[in-house]
């Protein structure tokens, strides 16, 4: 006699629904659309009754169906929760840990970090999504999420403060040899810049002391843009090649800095600061391998972010003895 596992199909059918479709759902599991429906439609040959109602582009609910979906989804969530707390207890973190992190401080900060946690705990795999766009951690199945930038007020969400971005202006060592290197901002008048720009509108140059009374006032520059990109990267890469001035996050500037491809300019001015955190999905006890990762970012994200101090002070040396 074949014993049927009762909860066989019943994730992939509530996937189905929260996604809005088999090929969304799919797209979440990591397995293919045919998959998927197959999974459902062995539950629904198990339970003797149709639980979505099909065409060739939509799913609905059926009544049964629904009255399932809401029971499906408290009984995954009361074992998410039994999971929880025998989790709350274990020291060495287990299972997969999906994160969604921005594409360029992801790669170069935020993935070092999670994937050394790979080498110390071998039972825990670590998912990385890049990209910089806001995602549903919920809906999307994310574990924990890395954001630059204010957060929206939520009641389903839990943060930590990982440490303030400051984009700071810089320069190739080759462009400053050619054009000089701007001591007052006013200087920078005549120097060609690269600037930021979204869906075809390049943001101002507005800058900030970074300490004294006027610490709080912003200054708008007025410089001369003839290159504008939407990545920071590619801007990055354009300032090492020489094409100009640009603005670089502390990050990525410490970066170039370290290797000689670019130096710290105007270091008493930041053109913004931006709060950088951890998010996750509220709960009743934080897994052990969520409680890891949190730990090692808020351990290991401040020193990136600060070692743009040390860049400038070796910046400021190398520039008096010009």
């Amino acid at each position: 006699m074949t014993v049927q596992d009762p909860l066989e199909g019943v994730s992939t059918f509530v996937q189905v629904v929260e996604a809005g479709g088999f090929t969304a759902a799919a797209k979440r599991l990591g397995v293919t659309r045919s998959a998927v429906g197959k999974a459902v439609a062995r539950l629904e040959a198990r339970l003797g009754t149709r639980l979505l109602q099909r065409n060739t582009r939509t799913q609905a609910l059926t009544a049964e169906g629904q009255i399932y979906y809401e029971r499906c989804t408290r009984a995954l969530k009361e074992l998410d929760a039994a999971e929880a707390d025998l989790d709350s207890g274990r020291m060495e973190p287990i299972g997969r840990l999906r994160v969604s992190v921005p594409e360029g401080f992801g790669q170069l900060c935020v993935a070092p970090i999670l994937l050394n946690l790979t080498r110390l705990y071998p039972q825990l795999s670590i998912d990385l999504s890049f990209g910089d766009r806001t995602v549903d951690l919920i809906e999307e199945g994310f574990d924990l999420a890395i954001r630059i930038g204010p957060l929206q007020d939520s009641g389903t969400l839990s943060a930590r403060l990982l440490g303030t971005q400051h984009i700071s202006i810089g320069a190739s060592p080759a462009y400053l040899a050619r054009h000089g290197t701007p001591g007052k901002l006013e200087e920078l008048d005549g120097h060609a810049v690269i600037s930021y720009s979204r869906s075809g509108v390049v943001a101002p140059w507005n800058v900030s002391p970074v300490a004294g009374p006027g610490a709080s006032s912003d200054y708008r520059l007025q410089v001369r843009s003839q290159i504008s990109m939407d990545d920071i990267q590619a801007i990055a890469a354009a300032a090492v090649a020489g094409y100009g001035i640009a603005w670089v996050p502390c990050w990525l500037l410490s970066s170039y800095a370290k290797r000689g491809e670019l130096v710290h300019i105007l270091p008493d001015y930041r053109a913004h600061s931006y709060e950088i955190h951890a998010l996750w999905p509220q709960a009743r006890q934080l897994r052990c391998k969520l409680r890891v990762a949190i730990d090692a970012l808020v351990a290991e994200i401040p020193a990136l972010l600060n070692a743009d101090d040390d860049a400038v002070a070796k910046n400021d040396k190398s520039i008096r003895s010009r």
